[in-house]
């Protein structure tokens, strides 16, 4: 059994209000399958950098294995049997086509340029390449992102036979595939749990739900203690008073009563301190719970309404690059309401169709038609064009300044994000602003490509919540196979 040792790790990039990581002590088995998430922002991307020794840190991190990370750039020029080569030297022919035959990817690769493959592909011939290489521990950044559902169960099945690698992904149903052991960043640490990510959120539920009822318990408690300290110590300074302004041994029978009111009046008093105290450990104790507990505030979208129930129809539709057919006489009509999921495997042509309705002008043969005045709220798969101020980006994009920021606020951008360049933000940041803009507008339908490409699991869940309760139409692509389980009601096959 090897061990990855974290001591005392802090870090901080130039210019940050606060740090990444503080005094962080971890002790990770390397044959572990780890998966490792968290809300976006909270440092993944850049624990793996620091693994590799990208970025300077104080503290220890100590390790007997050699740590790779994904997505690796090779050549792109190359052919596809040297970059495998390239990275792991000493594999022999047969592992080589022995990796490829479990991912599912065809032999006939090997002899293609690299960059004449598709993303996914690619995918597929670095990580057979970096599991052949010699005494390596992968990390893993997000290789699901460019894969269909059916590659990434055949991806999942691919690593559950494999051991020593982190992986970072938001996908749900991958993690619960393939991760024996799980790693979250929270607000205050970092949890290590053995399990999928099924088990440690169950837990998150069972720990924050017993944090809330604590809490309610607690501040009921210190209510009535409060108003008990008072009435005590109200009752304490009348009784004194009463020691005050007379001659006990004229009006009293017993000339000892001045000192009975005394010891009435200190024990009230004391009864009175012990509950200020009780109240203080209490707020001490409540103080220490909710503090990681991850908000998942409900979000909320006005779609607007059509006059009539069909917004969208297809018939027949065909569309080629060149003398290459992308799709064929495809055929679906769009009603208000509903929510449908356009599937397939990578290059069957999802994102040409979304890009059809969205109005880029492409040839195609068939019938189209497009609702008249159909509003339309439109999430591109990518988020390179992002750049600026957020307040540019409201300014270019016209969009409700208040309602805009609330929905990120919501979706745990912090106040200080608002004040950096997009460009400094990460990926699933960046696409949380596309999303925030099409939720803060007023649409009749909504179409996304690939709008959870980076996005944490929290806000994955938020997003499913929201639409699954607001009535919007929506058309889309994604890979999440839980989120299209909870959110389609129709599927379109290419």
């Amino acid at each position: 059994m090897s061990l990855i040792n974290i001591r005392e790790l802090s870090f901080e990039y130039d210019g940050s209000f606060e740090k990444v990581f503080e005094n962080v002590d971890l002790q990770l088995d390397t044959s572990w399958r780890l998966g490792l998430t968290g809300r976006n922002g909270r440092g993944k991307t850049t624990l793996l950098k620091l693994l590799m020794g990208e970025l300077e840190y104080t503290g220890k991190i100590s390790s007997s294995v050699d740590f790779e990370y994904f997505p690796y750039c090779p050549d792109s020029l190359c052919f596809t049997i040297d970059v495998i080569r390239e990275i792991a030297p000493k594999a022999e022919d047969w592992q080589i086509h022995k990796e490829l035959n479990m991912l599912e990817a065809d032999e006939s690769l090997l002899y293609r340029q690299f960059s004449t493959l598709s993303s996914g592909e690619q995918t597929k011939i670095l990580i057979t390449g970096m599991f052949l290489r010699e005494n390596s521990f992968l990390l893993l950044d997000e290789p699901t992102n460019h894969l269909d559902i059916h590659a990434r169960e055949v991806l999942a099945a691919y690593l559950k036979r494999k051991s020593g690698f982190i992986l970072v992904s938001h996908d749900r149903a991958f993690l619960d595939a393939c991760i024996d052991h799980i790693l979250v960043i929270k607000k205050m640490n970092i949890e290590v749990q053995k399990g999928n990510f099924s088990t440690w959120n169950e837990n998150r539920k069972r720990q924050e739900q017993f944090e809330h009822t604590q809490d309610e318990r607690l501040k009921k408690e210190i209510r009535q203690l409060e108003r008990s300290a008072k009435k005590a110590a109200a009752h304490s300074d009348k009784i004194a008073s009463t020691k005050i302004g007379f001659d006990p041994a004229k009006t009293e029978k017993s000339v000892s009563r001045r000192t009975s009111i005394a010891r009435k009046s200190a024990k009230l008093m004391n009864r009175a301190k012990s509950m200020e105290n009780r109240i203080e450990k209490n707020i001490q104790e409540k103080n220490k719970l909710l503090n990681n507990v991850e908000e998942v505030s409900s979000l909320k979208l006005f779609p607007l309404k059509y006059h009539s129930s069909q917004l969208i129809d297809f018939r027949n539709v065909s569309f080629g690059y060149d003398d290459e057919t992308v799709f064929k006489d495809v055929s679906f009509t769009v009603c208000q309401g509903d929510r449908i999921a356009i599937c397939g495997q990578n290059g069957s042509g999802k994102s040409s169709l979304i890009k059809l309705i969205s109005g880029e002008n492409k040839a195609y043969q068939g019938t189209i038609t497009i609702a008249s005045n159909l509003r339309i709220s439109y999430v591109a798969q990518t988020a390179d064009d992002l750049y600026g101020t957020l307040d540019d980006y409201i300014e270019i994009h016209r969009t409700d300044e208040s309602l805009f920021k609330a929905i990120l606020r919501k979706l745990d951008f912090s106040r200080e994000l608002f004040l950096r360049p997009i460009e400094s933000y990460s990926q699933g940041q960046k696409k949380k602003v596309m999303l925030a803009k099409s939720l803060s507008e007023q649409a009749h339908i909504y179409i996304w490509d690939e709008p959870l490409n980076y996005i944490d699991v929290l806000s994955r869940m938020q997003i499913e919540e929201l639409l699954k309760n607001s009535g919007a139409t929506l058309l889309f692509v994604e890979h999440d196979k839980r989120f299209c389980e909870q959110i389609a009601t129709k599927q379109i096959y290419l």
